[in-house]
């Protein structure tokens, strides 16, 4: 599944959900499509599911707040090993990517 627009793209391939461009939807709201298709992915039963950020330019805080609802989401599916992939090309990566482990200490944060 995929859901676009001229700044942004997100689609998923197996278990990964790919993040590409800039992110400046206006609030909880906007998100809410690719919540609803991220969530879907994570009750679908896999092992371990891919957030992959490598080509997310930039991420507004409603959409970091996205980030931090579906890393609570995935902690309580137990068995559920989440992996989020990240860049240190963009400095917002590095600042923001790391307080996710806060909120699900076995996350397993890959920054490159």
């Amino acid at each position: 599944m995929e859901i676009s627009d001229e700044n942004f793209r997100v689609w998923t391939e197996n278990t990964e959900v790919y993040f590409d461009g800039i992110f400046r939807l206006a609030g909880p709201d906007a998100y809410a499509p690719i919540h609803s298709m991220i969530v879907g992915l994570l009750h679908e039963g896999h092992k371990q599911v891919t957030f992959n950020l490598t080509g997310l330019e930039f991420l507004n805080s409603s959409g970091i707040n996205l980030l931090a609802k579906l890393t609570i989401e995935a902690r309580k599916m137990g068995e559920l090993q989440l992996i989020v992939k990240g860049t240190n090309q963009y400095p917002w990566q590095a600042k923001s990517l790391p307080n996710l482990k806060k909120l699900h200490p076995l996350l397993d944060l890959r920054l490159a």
